[in-house]
């Protein structure tokens, strides 16, 4: 996926420095790719993947339960932490009899309680530790890759697979410098592609502030005419794209006037 983004890249780039496209309309097309802002779902903690709920290319919804690994530490962390409360709990009642009947003394009173305190925060603390050995969907997406199979070993932090959500899929392509002032915040583009289903919108989110490939010296007018500048958009319809297609993009407002 990495090398495709790169080929994509430099492909798009080269397009865009080159004249601009036209279909039979005269109409300018500008060539970019769809690409996914993936969310890597990983365990808090270190340990083996013992289920697996899913599989790559399954439609998950938010909360759905995705993995659950190992939890026989965290069982026991809880179950000590249990017992150390009840103890507090124990020290706490006799200091409280004792404040009641004058054979105590408040000092004691108020350090058994906070240790009552800080046993409760420490049992409650374990049990979220255990409770997040099983990982639910963030969100509502597809999954994409599984990186691993349960009896595993997953370091904390790494993911052991990754979700797209159909938001965070968007078209990336370029367009020289002269062209900019036909794309604008909000502006609708329209996406074509081989195989696509036809009527694909997006909608522009993100033009870049500086040109790719910026030279040293630029200032020319035939140097200028080399930048170019990457733009992004996102579909309405994001369940008719696939992650790495090669796209055509052509303003809405050039279809407007044929």
């Amino acid at each position: 996926m990495r090398m495709f983004r790169t080929i994509a890249l430099l492909l798009a780039a080269a397009a865009a420095l080159a004249p601009a496209g036209c279909n039979h309309s005269g109409d300018p097309v500008y060539q970019g790719w769809v690409e996914a802002d993936l969310v890597f779902v990983a365990p808090d903690e270190t340990g083996r993947v013992e289920t697996l709920s899913v599989r790559e290319g399954d439609t998950v919804t938010a909360g759905a339960p995705l993995f659950t690994l190992d939890d026989d530490l965290q069982q026991a962390d809880v179950q000590q932490n249990q017992a150390t409360l009840a103890n507090m709990q124990a020290t706490f009642d006799r200091a409280q009899q004792l404040v009641k009947t004058g054979s105590g003394t408040q000092k004691a009173f108020d350090d058994a309680q906070m240790a009552v305190r800080e046993a409760e925060a420490r049992l409650n603390s374990s049990q979220t530790r255990l409770a997040r050995r099983k990982v639910f969907s963030p969100a509502d997406g597809t999954i994409q890759q599984i990186y691993y199979r349960p009896g595993e070993m997953v370091s904390s932090g790494r993911p052991v697979l990754s979700l797209l959500p159909p938001g965070n899929m968007k078209v990336r392509f370029f367009v020289p410098e002269a062209d900019l002032p036909k794309f604008a915040y909000g502006e609708t583009v329209r996406i074509s592609c081989d195989g696509c289903a036809p009527g694909i919108r997006a909608r522009i989110s993100f033009i870049a502030r500086s040109a790719e490939f910026t030279p040293p010296v630029i200032y020319s007018l035939e140097e200028r005419a080399k930048l170019v500048f990457l733009i992004e958009a996102r579909s309405d319809t994001p369940e008719k794209l696939r992650v790495g297609q090669p796209v055509s993009v052509s303003p809405i407002a050039q279809e407007a006037s044929r």
